[in-house]
């Protein structure tokens, strides 16, 4: 996953979406951890568009 931070407002939205618990907000930007399967529920969920799936545009 690549997530644009300059976008990203921390809201949160996508940690809640994620059925695998892989994401984490750090005061920074967000994080997935090996738990991902690239699902792509947060890539939908996120409402200013700053995450987005490797090789998907």
């Amino acid at each position: 996953m690549i997530v644009h931070i300059e976008k990203c407002h921390k809201c949160g939205a996508c940690v809640g979406s994620c059925p695998q618990n892989a994401i984490y907000l750090n005061d920074v930007m967000l994080e997935f951890n090996e738990n991902c399967n690239r699902c792509g529920r947060c890539v939908k969920i996120c409402p200013v568009g700053a995450i987005e799936m490797e090789g998907k545009k």
